[in-house]
């Protein structure tokens, strides 16, 4: 009896253990699911909900087929750890005027840029959430994907390009409280700067590490040439370079930027349609979209960020209004321009303002330097025709009244128009039809302080150079005591701007071959840093 009585209990211990044995096994996997729920969602915030970009002066915008989701680097640079961000990067403040400063907006803040996504990012969430190299699951949505899709997640070659340009981000950023990095040609330096210590490193890592895919596509003229020796001079020269310089890769994969070697000059010039009665634009702007559409079908790079990370040069007048043949050329590309007005649609968050520059025989030779600042005896010059709607302004009150202020229509027979750049203290550059002038250039190269008069216009390289330090910036409203107010400087002030001039003359210079911070640099780091400011992530690669 005794031997069955403790059977039974035996029994029953062994019942009630199996009983506890089956509900941990049943309770073990949705305490798993639990916790891999937990986690993921919590991997979608970032210091504790923080939305800002750990580069504090740095927005980008994140060309993802996402609808609301913005990518954060957390800086390990190494392309591993990652976390999501289901909202627009806050933009930093809009007073001052450079990338790098604490005071300056970013390049590419988010209701600025603009960029637009591919409707399918709003109709499908499955895409939003296997895009880039992560699970990214939104802040508003409960699925919770399979573990083992981020375990065996490859990275592709963006995702590794991305992760250094993310360390570019932290080291320019580092650099306006590190020491200067040396360079025996130039270290930019001076007020001339928004912040010359962040420019020269970021220049620096632009020479190590930039790489460019011009594609191949398209006969001359109309690409792959360009005029260089006109007013337009700068689009030839540029797409000349671009296709010999060292940051030209044959590798797409490894390009950071992609070019489109359109020529609008010569678009203007070879299928311009001139008859009255026909709609001009039409041709040239086919031409320029049957291009996209050729890159756009034959590689994937265009489709995958909408144009975002490409670039386009264009120095005629009718530059940006060829670029709306392409609604996202216009709204997502980077346009490198010398209209480059903001009431036309230029934005100095993604576009590129680039100097127009006269060369009547293809070179600088024969127009750079000057005298001395003291042995100037003008105080002002001007000559040109009239139109626009400053201009006008400028002959009414100024032209041939005053002996100080040289100021014509057209130049007396036998006098030089270079020789009165260099007698002159001040050299007049007020817009025509366009906002673009090779008059401001032209002051630099003859050690004249240019006076810009100007509505609407973003000075070329100004994410870099301070325009206020080497230039006197006027309205049409100051025209009437232009006089007063050049007298107005002191010469001690007259000389800091002259020598300031002088010393940023070189990122205006024109060399064959470039040479470092020259005008072909300085357009390729305006580039640089626009690329810099926006981040591509891919759709999911299988």
């Amino acid at each position: 009896m005794g031997l069955c009585v403790i059977s039974r209990s035996s029994s029953s211990s062994s019942s009630s253990s199996s009983r506890r044995r089956r509900f941990v096994w049943l309770i073990l996997p949705v305490m798993v699911v639990v916790v891999v729920f937990i986690g993921i969602k919590r991997s979608n915030f970032v210091g504790g909900g923080s939305k800002y970009n750990p580069w504090v002066n740095w927005s980008y915008v994140s060309t993802s087929y996402s609808s609301n989701s913005v990518i954060k680097d957390d800086g390990d640079g190494g392309g591993g750890r990652r976390s999501t961000v289901a909202e627009v990067v806050a933009p930093a403040p809009v007073e001052g005027n450079y990338v790098f400063n604490s005071t300056y907006p970013p390049l590419a803040m988010e209701d600025e840029m603009d960029v637009e996504l591919p409707v399918v990012a709003k109709e499908d969430d499955l895409n939003v959430t296997l895009s880039g190299p992560d699970v990214f699951v939104s802040i508003n949505q409960t699925d919770v994907l399979p573990v083992d899709k981020k375990i065996n997640k490859k990275y592709t070659s963006l995702d590794k390009l991305e992760a250094r340009l993310g360390r570019v981000r932290a080291a320019i950023k580092e650099a306006e409280s590190s020491n200067r990095s040396y360079d025996p040609d130039y270290v930019p330096n001076g007020p001339m700067y928004w912040n010359g210590a962040s420019f020269h490193r970021s220049y620096l890592e632009m020479e190590k590490q930039f790489k460019v895919y011009v594609y191949e596509e398209g006969e001359p003229p109309i690409f792959h040439d360009g005029p260089c020796k006109s007013i337009y001079s700068m689009e030839g020269n540029f797409i000349y370079h671009m296709e010999t310089t060292k940051f030209r890769t044959r590798n797409p994969e490894k390009a950071h930027t992609f070019f489109l070697p359109m020529s609008t000059t010569m678009m203007v010039r070879f299928i311009f349609e001139r008859d009255p009665h026909v709609d001009h634009w039409l041709p040239m702007k086919q031409t320029v979209k049957d291009y996209v559409d050729l890159v756009g079908s034959k590689y994937p790079f265009w489709n995958r960020s909408l144009g975002a990370d490409h670039f386009t040069v264009a120095c005629h007048d009718w530059g940006p209004e060829l670029s709306k043949a392409v609604p996202y050329l216009f709204k997502n590309s980077i346009r490198a321009l010398c209209n480059a007005n903001t009431s036309e649609g230029f934005n100095p968050s993604k576009d590129v303002s680039i100097p127009e520059i006269l060369l009547p025989d293809g070179t600088t030779r024969g127009i750079l330097d000057g005298p001395s600042p003291r042995n100037r005896p003008f105080l002002a010059f001007f000559a040109g025709g009239v139109h626009g709607p400053i201009r006008p302004v400028l002959l009414e009150h100024w032209q041939d009244k005053d002996p100080d202020l040289q100021v014509h229509k057209y130049l007396p027979k036998g006098v030089s128009y270079i020789g009165m750049l260099r007698q002159s203290k001040y050299c007049i550059s007020p817009s025509g039809y366009e906002v673009a002038s090779p008059r401001m250039v032209e002051a630099l190269y003859t050690g004249c302080v240019p006076v810009l008069i100007k509505d609407h216009y973003v000075a070329p390289f100004s994410d870099v150079l301070n325009w206020k330090s080497f230039a006197v910036i006027l309205t049409v409203e100051d025209i009437p005591n232009l006089k007063n107010i050049l007298n107005g400087i002191s010469t001690r002030q007259y000389l800091r701007m002259q020598r300031r001039g002088k010393q940023v003359r070189r990122h205006f210079e024109v060399n064959y071959p470039p040479k470092r911070y020259d005008v072909f640099h300085m357009i390729l780091h305006s580039v640089w840093l626009r690329r810099l400011n926006i981040r591509i992530q891919g759709v999911d690669d299988s």
